[in-house]
């Protein structure tokens, strides 16, 4: 599967709108496309999948190692991967650039062209360029004018850029190829997909050909380790309000254990199961049909019995005593964990993050560190006796440093954690 690294000179170049324009014009040409996106990010990928009609691939170096970030890659099923970048091409720690180095793939730079031509391409040498000079090895290998016109503009353009940077198209200054966003970011694909006509008519000015044929195999990565398959059942929340779940981490928890989902804005019976998985998502847009529904109450009792419960950010909103949404408005919530959760007006946290374990947790044993990523709106104001699970030794955490609320064999926590930490095969195996 041979693939390529879609990124931006900076964030808002509209990078998204290019990928699934790619995947639209791979598919018109007759290749299967496997969309795969840098980062942590779970918004982008749903735009993805509801191009591709299968999941995108989450690549991220910090989140699961560098053979992971292959593994994940692997994983796929397509013919030609595109993975979209995060913000600008060299930008963090855990940059594109970087995930573009682990994977050895070639790197495609969108140019946001709307008041530019011959200044495009010296963008791109200059992105290029530097590679040599910070001592990264990056090739960038072609470029995309985002919000190019036709003719002169577009010649402009594809004339200027230099020996072995390829002109490889441009998405069209159309309307309809904006997606609304909102306080995590865009809406989700399900939510506000692009027109099908709309996409079609971008994907037409892209040199799809000449992309697949720079396009290249990443190296194969070492095997996975493995685990037995058990006797468990994990039940996974999987509607509109916890939607925010790697492919990787279902794909890892059918491997160890049996799965089935539940939707607790429909109000569902929680199945008969041995562990519960409450992923992220938007409990916030749903604090009514949560509170009225009865699944939550349902979950508070089986927490109280002991079933292991694992809440990630609004699995970890969804398990407090309440949650305040942005209006004002004051639901109740499991009330499994000491919390009261509001949300505000700015984000709270934004960064990848590196727990230690206090002691054996529900997903980690006593000292061992697994990393995550949080990025949250809301706060939550903790009881003074709370039991935390984790010391934080990057990131923000829930308070003062510590992270992983802890009742009965339920843990929520604010960040989001990747199959590869290790961290669902511990929870399996606390079953």
């Amino acid at each position: 599967m041979r693939g390529v690294v879609l990124a931006g000179t900076s964030s808002g170049v509209g990078k998204t709108v290019a990928s699934i324009a790619l995947f639209e014009g791979l598919k018109t040409a007759g290749y299967e496309p496997q969309p795969a996106k840098g980062g942590p990010d779970f918004i982008d990928p749903s735009h993805h999948a509801a191009v591709c009609d299968r999941p995108s691939r989450s690549l991220d170096p910090w989140l699961s190692g560098e053979d992971g970030c292959l593994r994940n890659y692997w994983r796929g099923s397509g013919d030609v991967c595109v993975v979209e970048g995060m913000m600008g091409l060299y930008d963090g720690t855990n940059s594109t650039a970087y995930i573009a180095e682990t994977l050895d793939l070639p790197v495609v730079l969108v140019v946001d062209a709307k008041a530019g031509m011959e200044s495009v391409a010296a963008s791109a040498l200059g992105f290029r360029e530097y590679a040599a000079v910070a001592g990264r090895e990056i090739d960038v290998v072609g470029v995309i004018a985002q919000r190019a016109h036709g003719g002169r503009h577009a010649e402009g353009i594809r004339d200027a850029l230099p020996e072995g940077l390829a002109y490889l198209g441009r998405i069209p200054p159309l309307s309809g190829l904006e997606i609304p966003d909102r306080h995590l970011g865009l809406h989700m694909g399900g939510e506000a997909p692009i027109e099908p006509e709309t996409l079609r008519e971008a994907s037409e000015h892209l040199e799809i050909e000449r992309l697949v044929d720079l396009a290249r195999e990443p190296p194969r990565p070492e095997p996975e380790p493995s685990g037995a398959k058990t006797d468990a059942t994990v039940a996974v929340a999987d509607d509109s309000a916890f939607c925010f779940k790697y492919p990787a981490t279902v794909e890892r928890l059918a491997e160890r254990a049996s799965v089935l989902t539940f939707s607790p804005v429909a109000g569902d019976p929680l199945p008969d199961c041995d562990g519960v998985y409450l992923p992220g998502g938007y409990p916030e847009l749903h604090g009514s049909a949560l509170e009225s529904g009865g699944t939550l109450d349902e979950l508070g009792e089986r927490a109280a019995d002991g079933l292991p419960i694992l809440g990630e950010c609004g699995g970890l909103m969804a398990l407090a005593e309440t949650l305040t949404d942005a209006d004002g408005e004051t639901h109740r919530m499991a009330g499994v964990l000491p919390a009261d959760v509001r949300m505000c007006d700015r984000y709270q946290a934004l960064d990848h993050v590196e727990l230690r374990a206090r002691d054996d947790a529900l997903t980690a044993e006593a000292g061992e560190t697994i990393r995550g990523h949080e990025f949250h709106y809301s706060a939550a104001d903790v009881a003074a006796d709370a039991t935390f699970a984790f010391d934080v030794e990057r990131g923000d955490g829930i308070a003062d440093g510590k992270e992983g609320l802890s009742e009965y064999r339920t843990l929520g926590t604010y960040a989001h954690v990747h199959a590869d930490s290790g961290a669902f095969d511990r929870f399996v195996d606390r079953l």
